[in-house]
Order: structure tokens, then C-alpha cells, then sequence
């Protein structure tokens, strides 16, 4: 006899197909036309009794599909009320519809020729799709085309779960087909339940007997005799065996050595729970059946025999068959994901065990090597101090994967961050994604690599000083979690009244995928155990809690004026997470993404937590020339609170990009174009200056060191700003090798230095004047004062930088000196530039001095063009004329003695907008006139020559 393979149940790795529909024919080919029927009391059961219209969303996987998310040629609009997509209501079939794509499949999605159509993918809703219907899990339903050329198949339909668990006297539809007439067997242990002959067999299956049951559909070949035999398990459990786990026994996996664990889940209310994996040949085993607790809300079983190092894999099968992976997997295999992770990115992983279940698995490495760490000296630094790198892996580097990360912490380092925020890197749904539809929160999403890669990438960090931040989403859990699977009600689309760790209906009206109940103790206890295992495990830095705020069980979902008013229950929330974090770590961080009421902030800053401080508006509008840009709050003086807490930031992976900004919006008056590269680059460098003066925590966003260009809605498949935020965008590298945006880089680049460097910047005697055009920062110290000054206007300016003291002060970026007399004299500044002045001279900054007009005394202006001499006088006859164009035009620039004759030309040109330099030719003692016009605009000064 044949043992087949059954093509049908492993097509695709990632197709657990059929579930909640079926097809005619049963083995549809690309050529024919097909009948989809969708029973819509199964899979999620979101359409389930819904009295509604019941629409058809689909297209195609085809061979060059990168996923299971790549649906191609997709034929039909969201929320469309279109007659053409309706199904119909299957006659005598409660909650069954059906559709027919014709002529052809090829032809009805216009499949290009060459390219070869592999499944029909679906999701079903009603009119607006406000209902879903999808398959279990909430993930999309996909039905396989076969090939003309297939020959003999045949397949077990229904069902479609390789083991099921069920009661005595309990109906269970069992139906399996062929292609061509055959004779149709099923058996029960090797015993006959039925036989017909056709191409379909249909049986109810009631057990009457416990134990273990191997149900064999038998299908063989009229004409050729050619066997093919598909399987399904059912068991009838035990009694429950009521008895306490040992003491230590966590959730999740608990290792008592290399070859034996103690597996625990918390799930009250069910009536059973086996474990199935490569333990039971995964197949509901009543030797793997687990005890319950006597409290009935934890399920256990310790297993033995374990092989050390080799991996063992495994699911939760409940009450009524639903197949589970662990919530607290450390590694999930996903039958989704895993074909599309690169062998480069995660070498030897291991496999998916195809055509044995359905949905995640949990992964265990029993005696897997334990990591050396080489960290033990690493300082975490001071929060005050903290210049924080956000990135996406996906969008940074073109591997993605933490082993490449590693080879550009030289870049990182140098730029003088220490600390690297990463995007979410727990295991999300799919692989392309920002990682904010989380379904495993202690899992390590393995698209970026492997958790010893993981490891690595933060301990090669902490020995360069850098800190590393998770940014962790408890708010909510996507459909692939566990945790929404366990307790869910599929009529309605949303968690069960009953689950323990989510809301039925969010609380909040900012709330995406499935919304945490955080006031629940078994939350409270999920999210303890994830963030203790991620600090202890991988050496965690802190959290980065996204949409903190969403931390409440205040109902605010009709209410969005209400939802950050003060609330005392998500303070206590969070005040008990973030003492969880620190008794695990003392000393992590804790950042929360909050925008609350400011009596709320300052109550968590106050006790130890960092807050996000968004001022992208401000400094936005203030880099395009716009009003309404006060960057005040990014002061944590300005809120009231006890210490710098405030981590504040001009971009962040949620903003517009700032370069972008100046690109498509800044102001163009007076011939002073902000929409040009260089002067967009120079008024960020200009907003780096203000920035990182006012004390307290920083972060900025990946590239923007570069001035990264592209909108926020920026798509690399369509290459346009059309709605694509989470959209994969273009890694622009080479932006370092271009001089204007260096520049730009290593004027970020000494304002960090500064700041992790010198305690001027640390100083809490300090004022701000960032409110107008003109912006001032004095810093205050016993040994160094610091002033900082810039004009964010469209055209020439005045600002009062009100200098700690008269005497001398010392601009940083040129060199120039400047002689105070009146600390309250306005110092002009042209559109878009900037001083840094200390009261003592410092370092040359990175990159050596910037090449532009500074000074106060000794620039001649005009409206379009500022210069200086250096030196003046001059005694070895030469000197250098240094000048900055505020537009692109024709330039002269020539030098006269004393009766008025041209002694040389400097420039005759034209020139861009920007900053240039001219060396003097060799002169004899005298007086000389320099005349630089530009378009017209002309200044002229002295040079004085002495022998």
C-alpha cells in the first residue's frame, strides 16, 4: 500500500488551508472555473450568524509571491459594497456562502502568462467590513490550485486538524475526495466505519469508545488500483489529575536539567490540556495529558527524556482540539514566516513540522549552550545623559539582522549615541512589519536572527557603552497570540468575555489589535514574566513601553478627550511594572510613550519612569521657516518635574521627517529658498544646536544625523508618499560620502559629544527662550557657562542671547572669539544660522571648524551675503576672505589698494546658495578694499596688511 504524502495538507508550509472553506471542483486547476463555499461559523466565526451580506476580498499567491502576505492581482476594494463581490447564501446551509471565480482563475484575477497561480487567498466581511471572517488565529484563508498535470489525488477535507480531542456521543463531520472515480474507505484503528465508491465520501463520526483513535481515509484508484491513505487522531481524555506544580515552576518553560522541563499554562476553565509535539508524534497522547492546579487556573507536566541539544518542539491542544503554542515561547517556528527568513539570517533553523499540525510552534533547546557574556564593566549611563538611537532593523540595514548591526556600531559609536532604542524585536506577525503587531511578547522575532545573535549584538554594545532599549507593546496582542486564541469569541470577532488578559471591546480609542486588561492579575503576571525573562536573558538596557497610556481599564473608547486625563489606576499599573523592572535590574529604564494629562507625567517621572516628549511639530515648523514652533516643553523644567525626564526628540519613527519638511514645505520669501538641499541641511544643523543644548535625555531617529528625505508615508513598491507608513523605506547610506550632509553629521556628531561630555550640560541652572524665531539656551556652572543662539526666521534677525556675563566668549564652531561688553546686545544672525558660545576656549569640534560667517564684530552684511576677514590686520600679507550666500547667483569679488586700483579678483562666478572661502594673494604693507557683491547686493570692508 501507498503511504501518500498528502500534498493537500503541506502544499504550502504556511496555508493551513480549508478550514473554513471548501471548493468545486475539489482539486481546482488554474484553468478551471471554481466554486468557493465559506462556512462562516468556522475559523474566527466573525460573519457567524451575522445577518448581513456576506462580501469576497481575494487574489492570488502566485511563484512569485515573496509570502503569505503578497497577495497579487487582488480583484477586489475594502468596505466596497460592490454586487459583483457579493457571495450567496448556500440553501439549507446556515452561515455557508458561495462564490464562483470564472472563466478561470487565471483569467478572472488577470494573471499574467509565465506566471503561475499556486493558491486563492480570501477574507471574507461583511458590507463596510466591520465583520471579518477569517481563519483561526485571525490570519487570511488560502485554498491551493493544482497542476493539470497532478495525476491521481486525493485528500481528507474535514477535518482538517491532524488530532482532535472529543467526547463520547460527541458528532464530529468527517468527508474526504478524490479526482477520479475510486473505491472511498474510512477506518477507525484498522477497523471499517464505511466504504463508497465515487469521488466523495461523507461520515459523522461518533465515538463511543476512550483512549486513542487513528482515523485512515483510504482512496484507491478504479481504473489504476493506486492507493493513497491520509490520517487524522482523535482521543478521548482522562480524568484530570488535580495536583500542584513543584516550587519554582514558572509559565512557560522551567529547565530542571538538559534533558528533562516542567511545561505550565495558565488557563482556567478548560476542561483539559494535553502537550503535542515531537513528544507524541503530534497526536494527543493521554500520557501527555497535564495535571491541573488546585487553584484550576494552571495546567503542568513535567517531561523527561529529553535529547540535549537537539531541539524539541511542541503545542497546547485544549478543550474542543484548538492547537496552541506556549505564550511564553522563548522561539516560535512559524509556518507563515520561516520559508522567508534567510539561511544567512538565521542559519540551521529548525524545521516546521509540515502536514503534523497547524498555527505556531513553540521551540525548546534542551542543554543548548549557554552564552558567555563579556559585559561585566559595562556603566549604564546616567539618564541625563542619554542620546538615544531609534532604528528599524528592516529599514537600517539591508541584512536586517544583528550580526550586520553589529558591523555598523563603529558608525553609531562615532556619531557618540550611547544608548540604541530598536523597534519592537519580539515575535510579530509576518516578517516585513514595524513589529507593533506583536503576538509572542518573550519571543525574538527571528526575521533579524538568532537570540544568540541577539545576545551578541547587546553585549558588543555594552562593551562600547552603549546601552540597548527594547521597545516592548503591551497595550495589545495581534490574533496569533495565544493568548487571544485561548479565549475568543468568534461571533463577534474579539477576545471572549471570559480571557483573562484581554478586553472584549478596547478601552481606549487609540487601540489596535486586541486591547490588555492591565488591572487583571494573570496580565500583570504575563508581562512581569516577559520583561524579567528579556532583562535577565538578553541583558536589556530598559523598556521603551509603547502606548503606555493604553495601560487602563477607564473606559475612554467614545472619549478621546478623556483618555489622557489624570488616571490613578494606569498609574499604579505602571508604578508596579516599572518596580518589577527595576527589582530585576536595578537601575533599568523605563521610557513610556504616555502624553497624558502633565499631573499624570510628572507623578511617573517623579518616580524614576522617562516620558517621551515629542517636539517634531515645533521643530519642524521652525526648520521650514513656519510659525507656531516653540520648542519649550522639551525642558523638563518647563513641566514642573523633579529631574530630567523628559526624553525629548525631533523625529521618531511615528513623525514626519524634518529634511522632508524643508523640502516640500519651507518658506521661499525674500529670495531666501529653504526648499534648497543645503539651506533645508544647514537650518537642521541650526535645530541640532538648540536641541541638544537644553539638559536632558535625547533621541533622534535613524539617518536623521543625514537629514533622511523621505516622508514618513514614503513607499519603496510605489515610490511615492501615498499612505505607506509602515512601508519599507530606502536605505541611503551614501548620504555620508555627500559634504553637506556630513557636515550636517558632524555638527550632531560634536553637539553629542558635548553633551555626554561636559557637565555644563547636565547643569539644572539653566533658562530657555525657545518661544519666536529667536532661540536662546544660557547654561550655568561653577566652571563653564555655555550659551547657545539661533534665527529659525526667513530673513535677518536679531537675537538676544543674554550672556551669563560679560568679558570674553569663545564660538565653538568657528574659533571666533567675541569681546561681551553688554550682556543683552543683540547679536545679528542671517536666516537659519547659529552660535554655540562657551566662556573658555574649547576642543576644535569634529570635523575641524565649520566654514562659515560667525561673529558679531567683524562681519560685514548685507541682505543676501555676509563675510569676514581672518586675520585682520594680517602680518604675514595674506588673509581669508570667508563669506556665505543666502541665494544661487553671480558673484564678484574684487580687491583695490588704497588710490582705488584693482590689485586682483578674487571670485568672478556664479555660485550656490551656501558657504566659501578665498585666500588673498601675498600682499606689501597697506590698507586694502575687498567689494563682494552678489546679483548686485554689495558690501566692501577694510584689510589692513603690517609688515
Amino acid at each position: 500500500m501507498q503511504r501518500f504524502a498528502t500534498f493537500f495538507l503541506c502544499f504550502f508550509s504556511w496555508a493551513a488551508a480549508a478550514q473554513l472553506i471548501y471548493t468545486d471542483p475539489v482539486f481546482p486547476t488554474a484553468n478551471d472555473a471554481v466554486t468557493v463555499y465559506f462556512d462562516a461559523s468556522e475559523g474566527n466565526a466573525g460573519l457567524a450568524d451575522c445577518a448581513c451580506n456576506v462580501y469576497v476580498h481575494t487574489g492570488v499567491i502566485t511563484n512569485l509571491s515573496t509570502g503569505p502576505s503578497d497577495w497579487k492581482y487582488v480583484q477586489t476594494s475594502w468596505g466596497v459594497a460592490n454586487a459583483a463581490w457579493l457571495m450567496t447564501p448556500v440553501v439549507g446551509q446556515p452561515n455557508v456562502f458561495s462564490y464562483t471565480i470564472s472563466p478561470s482563475a487565471t483569467s478572472f484575477y488577470s494573471v499574467p502568462g509565465g506566471e503561475t497561480v499556486e493558491q486563492l487567498a480570501f477574507v471574507f466581511r461583511n458590507a463596510d467590513g466591520s465583520k471579518v471572517g477569517k481563519d483561526v488565529g485571525d490570519s487570511d484563508i488560502y485554498t491551493p490550485i493544482y497542476s493539470a498535470s497532478a495525476g491521481y489525488l486525493s485528500a481528507l477535507l474535514t477535518p482538517t486538524q491532524p488530532s482532535l480531542l472529543l467526547q463520547i456521543g460527541s458528532n464530529t463531520a468527517v468527508k474526504g475526495a478524490a479526482n477520479q472515480p475510486s473505491t472511498l474507505r474510512l477506518f477507525d484503528n484498522g477497523s471499517l466505519l464505511t466504504e463508497t465508491t465515487g469521488t466523495v465520501l461523507n461520515y459523522t463520526l461518533t465515538p463511543t469508545v476512550g483512549g486513542t483513535h487513528v482515523i485512515s481515509f483510504e482512496a484507491t484508484e478504479t481504473s489504476s488500483g493506486e492507493v493513497q491513505t491520509h490520517d487524522f487522531t482523535y482521543v478521548i481524555p482522562l480524568a484530570t489529575v488535580v495536583e500542584n506544580p513543584p516550587a519554582g515552576t514558572q509559565l512557560g518553560a522551567t529547565y530542571l536539567s538538559d534533558t528533562e522541563v516542567i511545561l505550565s499554562l495558565y488557563a482556567p476553565n478548560k476542561d483539559y490540556v494535553f502537550v503535542v509535539g515531537d513528544n507524541s508524534n503530534w497526536q494527543p497522547n493521554t500520557a501527555y495529558q497535564m495535571k491541573k492546579s488546585t487553584d484550576g487556573n494552571r495546567w503542568w507536566i513535567q517531561i523527561g527524556g529529553l535529547t540535549s541539544g537537539e531541539p524539541f518542539r511542541y503545542q497546547y491542544m485544549v478543550s474542543g482540539g484548538l492547537v496552541v503554542a506556549d505564550p511564553l515561547s522563548e522561539v516560535i517556528l512559524s509556518p507563515w514566516d520561516d520559508p522567508y527568513i534567510p539561511a544567512v539570517t538565521y542559519p540551521n533553523l529548525p524545521d516546521y513540522p509540515v502536514g503534523q499540525t497547524n498555527g505556531n510552534v513553540s521551540l525548546l533547546r534542551p542543554g543548548y549552550p549557554v552564552y558567555v557574556w563579556n559585559d561585566a564593566d559595562f556603566v549604564r549611563p546616567e539618564k541625563t545623559d542619554l542620546v538615544i538611537y531609534e532604528l528599524l532593523l528592516r529599514d537600517f540595514i539591508a541584512r536586517h539582522d544583528y550580526k550586520t548591526l553589529i558591523d555598523t556600531l563603529d558608525y553609531l559609536q562615532n556619531l557618540g549615541v550611547n544608548a540604541i532604542e530598536l523597534m519592537p524585536v519580539n515575535e510579530f506577525e509576518g516578517n516585513e512589519s514595524w513589529g507593533y503587531n506583536i503576538s509572542f511578547h518573550m519571543a525574538i522575532d527571528k526575521y533579524y536572527g538568532t537570540t544568540d545573535d541577539f545576545k551578541s549584538f547587546v553585549d558588543a554594545c555594552h562593551q562600547r557603552g552603549i546601552a540597548v532599549i527594547a521597545d516592548v507593546v503591551f497595550n495589545h496582542a495581534f490574533g496569533q497570540s495565544p493568548l487571544a486564541q485561548l479565549y475568543f469569541d468568534g461571533a463577534n470577532n474579539r477576545p471572549a468575555a471570559d480571557n483573562p488578559w484581554l478586553n472584549p471591546i478596547p478601552k481606549h480609542p487609540y487601540n489596535v489589535g486586541y486591547d490588555f486588561n492591565h488591572e487583571s492579575a494573570a496580565t500583570k503576571e504575563y508581562v512581569k514574566r516577559c520583561n524579567s525573562f528579556m532583562l535577565d536573558e538578553y541583558h536589556i538596557d530598559g523598556f521603551r513601553y509603547d502606548l503606555s497610556k493604553g495601560f487602563t481599564q477607564t473606559n475612554t473608547l467614545q472619549n478621546e478627550g478623556q483618555f489622557g486625563v489624570y488616571d490613578p489606576s494606569r498609574v499604579a499599573i505602571l508604578k508596579d511594572y516599572a518596580d518589577n523592572d527595576w527589582a530585576t535590574e536595578p537601575g533599568a529604564y523605563v521610557i513610556l510613550e504616555h502624553f497624558a494629562d502633565n499631573t499624570e507625567e510628572k507623578i511617573l517621572a517623579d518616580y524614576g519612569m522617562m516620558l517621551w516628549t515629542n517636539a517634531n511639530g515645533a521643530f519642524r515648523n521652525a526648520v521650514a521657516g513656519k510659525a507656531s514652533n516653540n520648542f519649550g516643553h522639551i525642558s523638563y523644567k518647563s513641566k514642573n518635574w523633579n529631574d530630567p525626564h523628559a526624553v525629548g526628540y525631533q523625529e521618531s519613527h511615528d513623525e514626519e521627517r524634518m529634511m522632508y519638511e524643508c523640502l516640500k514645505y519651507g518658506t521661499t520669501n525674500n529670495g531666501y529658498f529653504i526648499r534648497d538641499t543645503s539651506t533645508a541641511l544647514s537650518r537642521l544643523e541650526a535645530a541640532n544646536i538648540m536641541f541638544y543644548s537644553v539638559p536632558g535625555p535625547k533621541m533622534l531617529w535613524q539617518f536623521g544625523e543625514l537629514g533622511y528625505a523621505y516622508c514618513i508615508d514614503y513607499c519603496i513598491s510605489s515610490a511615492t508618499c501615498n499612505n505607506c507608513r509602515v512601508g519599507n523605506k530606502p536605505i541611503r547610506w551614501d548620504y555620508f560620502q555627500r559634504p553637506d550632509r556630513h557636515r550636517l553629521y558632524d555638527v550632531t556628531r560634536s553637539m553629542i559629544q558635548l553633551k555626554t561630555n561636559y557637565d555644563v550640560f547636565r547643569t539644572t541652572d539653566f533658562t530657555a527662550s525657545l518661544s519666536g524665531n529667536g532661540k536662546a539656551v544660557r547654561l550655568n556652572t561653577d566652571t563653564l557657562d555655555c550659551v547657545a543662539i539661533a534665527n529659525f526666521d526667513d530673513a535677518a534677525a536679531g537675537v538676544n542671547p543674554v550672556f551669563t556675563h560679560t568679558g570674553w566668549w569663545y564660538e565653538f564652531f568657528s574659533g571666533d572669539s567675541l569681546n561681551v561688553a553688554v550682556a543683552t546686545d543683540y547679536i545679528q544672525l542671517l536666516p537659519g544660522e547659529y552660535r554655540l558660545y562657551f566662556d573658555r576656549q574649547m576642543p576644535e569640534p569634529v570635523g575641524g571648524y565649520v566654514n562659515y560667517v560667525v561673529g558679531n564684530e567683524d562681519v560685514t552684511r548685507t541682505n543676501t551675503i555676509a563675510f569676514a576677514l581672518a586675520p585682520n590686520p594680517t602680518t604675514n600679507g595674506q588673509s581669508t576672505l570667508r563669506y556665505q550666500l543666502q541665494k544661487a547667483g553671480n558673484v564678484q569679488c574684487d580687491m583695490f589698494d588704497a588710490l582705488g586700483r584693482r590689485v586682483s579678483t578674487l571670485v568672478s562666478e556664479r555660485q550656490n546658495q551656501g558657504s566659501y572661502e578665498v585666500s588673498t594673494p601675498k600682499l606689501p604693507a597697506g590698507q586694502y578694499i575687498i567689494r563682494l557683491s552678489l546679483d548686485g547686493d554689495t558690501a566692501s570692508r577694510q584689510l589692513i596688511v603690517i609688515e
